[in-house]
């Protein structure tokens, strides 16, 4: 995506992805980030030791758990508040730091953030969102997740995003102004649902097979498809300490189609609610976005569901599910004036 000159060169303008899997970050100076949304902190003095640090961020906080108290701060896309509130904000407000710190700022620089949510997510959550970044930027706002990857895009009218994360699964409709609460949609349907039906689904097939929650999220992202005719999952799992084998094709391909009725029922809530005049088009132009669009054959699947549900369908898979929520955000930060930056400050 190109991005224009900052309007001003002492501001640092940045899009926060901030995602229950993984949180993104584009910024004006060029630099694209993106880190598992885990935090760690060191357990104990012999922890630390080991570690050479006291807190670890993504893949590497996940590689030393064991020596962690580990915190995956955001669930459904906001911030935890129903176990440890206090832990949770804590890693949510570092979590932002380090990825803050990861978009390379200048000491000198102001820093101006926009950060995707989940399309409905409370005003509680919102504000518990505003609260953890305001300690680490200068000025910030918050905007739906699935609005800000069709603002990225230029695709302002007649479009419905479904943006798959991890925690959530938010669908908004676009029609050339800034979206309503009627327009957009938010379940929980989403990558985690998957990991854990695939979990079920292990359990239940596999007699014997040790496995975690860590090794359920690999196997899903290596083998994720929905097609009737896919490679073979072949995967092995410790049964009483020695790897077995096991052909989890099925189990990966139902896993990953748990999550297609219910992205066809919000579509079909959306475009049926829309004007009549124009349900045709907003149909003819669904995006697939976040990583869960990702699975291969998703697509397909959810233009033949919508074919048979609604009559018609076209869905594209955007280019860039990683960053683009991140990209979105920040072409927004860019194109707010700099007088409503300052009174957000």
């Amino acid at each position: 995506m190109t991005i224009p000159d900052a309007k001003d060169k002492g501001v640092l303008y940045l899009g926060i992805d901030l995602g229950t899997s993984r949180t993104s970050v584009a910024a004006s100076n060029g630099v694209r980030e993106t880190v598992a949304s885990y935090v760690g902190y060191a357990k104990d003095p012999v922890a630390l030791k080991k570690l050479g640090k006291e807190t670890l961020y993504g893949d590497e906080a996940i590689a030393n758990r064991l020596s962690l108290k580990l915190y995956r701060p955001l669930a459904h896309g906001v911030i935890q508040a129903d176990s440890d509130p206090e832990g949770n904000m804590r890693a949510a407000i570092d979590l932002i730091k380090e990825i803050i710190r990861r978009a390379r700022p200048k000491a000198d620089e102001l820093v101006y953030a926009v950060i995707g949510a989940p399309a409905q997510a409370s005003i509680k959550n919102k504000q518990a969102i505003l609260d953890a970044a305001r300690s680490t930027v200068n000025s910030v706002m918050l905007c739906s997740e699935p609005f800000s990857v069709a603002y990225g895009l230029d695709m302002l009218d007649d479009v419905l995003v479904v943006d798959i994360g991890a925690g959530t699964t938010d669908m908004c409709r676009m029609h050339g102004t800034m979206p309503e609460d009627a327009d957009q949609i938010t379940n929980t349907f989403a990558g985690d649902h998957v990991d854990a039906k695939l979990a079920e689904l292990i359990k239940a097939n596999c007699p014997g097979a040790d496995f975690s929650k860590e090794m359920v999220k690999a196997i899903k992202e290596k083998h994720a498809s929905v097609l009737d005719e896919m490679p073979r999952a072949l995967v092995k799992l410790p049964v009483m300490g020695k790897p077995t084998e096991f052909d989890l094709t099925e189990q990966v391909k139902a896993a990953c189609r748990s999550i297609v009725p219910p992205i066809i029922d919000g579509i079909q809530q959306l475009v049926a609610s829309f004007d009549p005049e124009f349900q045709e088009r907003l149909k003819g132009r669904v995006l697939l976005a976040g990583g869960g669009s990702q699975i291969k054959g998703l697509d397909h699947e959810v233009e033949r569901q919508m074919h048979e549900r609604l009559g018609s369908g076209r869905v594209i898979r955007i280019e860039e599910p990683v960053y683009g929520g991140a990209n979105g955000a920040l072409k927004l930060a860019h194109d707010m004036p700099a007088e409503y930056w300052e009174q957000l400050k």
